[in-house]
Formats: structure tokens, sequence, C-alpha cells
């Protein structure tokens, strides 16, 4: 029988990461120039960064108090790594949103930059986690 709390806590942090994988790409449709526009995809990445923090928090504690200390590592590294990413992502966003918003051109092609390194970012993550479920799934 697989562990339950593993596999529970591995498809409770893909929900967020097939979120962003499902939404981001609709961002490549639109222009960054709209200042609408550009706060939507802040707000997602924002978002999307704080919900996989806390489901990777939440799936670290509970794997690690069912005794799998390895996963817990390996989940608690996928949190550490959206908390420091949110905090890149959106500074660097941000100053890109001020310098469009200031007359510079190119910092649009610099905002597109971003959403693709965000997008990567993210689908990496995503192929990491699905490549491990079978190791989780397997009988301890």
């Amino acid at each position: 029988m697989p562990d339950n709390i593993a596999l529970f806590a591995t498809i409770i942090l893909l929900l967020p990461m097939f979120y962003l994988l499902l939404a981001a790409p609709a961002f490549l449709l639109v222009r960054l120039d709209i200042v609408q526009v550009t706060q939507l995809l802040r707000g997602m990445f924002d978002s999307y960064f704080v919900a996989l923090a806390i489901a990777g928090g939440i799936g670290t504690i509970a794997v690690l108090a069912d005794g799998r200390p390895v996963l817990g590592l390996g989940i608690g590294a996928i949190a550490a790594f959206a908390l420091l990413s949110r905090r890149w992502l959106l500074l660097r966003m941000d100053a890109h949103i001020r310098e469009r918003d200031s007359g510079d051109a190119a910092a649009v092609r610099r905002l597109r930059w971003l959403h693709w390194v965000g997008m990567l970012s993210n689908a990496v993550q995503v192929g990491g986690v699905l490549a491990c479920i079978p190791q989780i799934a397997a009988v301890s």
C-alpha cells in the first residue's frame, strides 16, 4: 500500500504548480505595456509563490511527522525555493514596471523575459516532482 500522507502532500504541492503551468501561458497572448495586464501577471506570480510556499511548508511538516525525512527535505527545498524565487522575481518585476511607466520601451521586453523565466522555473519543478512520484508511491 502506498504512503498516503506522502502522496497527498505531493498532490497538494502540485496544485499551485499546475495552476501556474496552465494560467501563465495565457499572458503570452497579451501585451505587457498594459498596466492592468502587468498587475494581473504580478499578482498571479505572487499568489503562486505564496501558495507553493504554504503547501510546501505543510507538506514538509506532514511527511516529516510520517517519518520520511528525505522527502521532507525535498518538499522543504521546493518551499524555500518558492520563497526565494518570489522575492527575486517580484523585485525585478516591480523595477521593470517602474521603468516601463517612466518611458523605457525595453522594460516591456525585460518583463516578458521574467515571465518566461517564471514559467520555465515552474515547468522544471513540475517535471521534477512528477518524476519523483513513482518513488514516493513505492511501498516503504
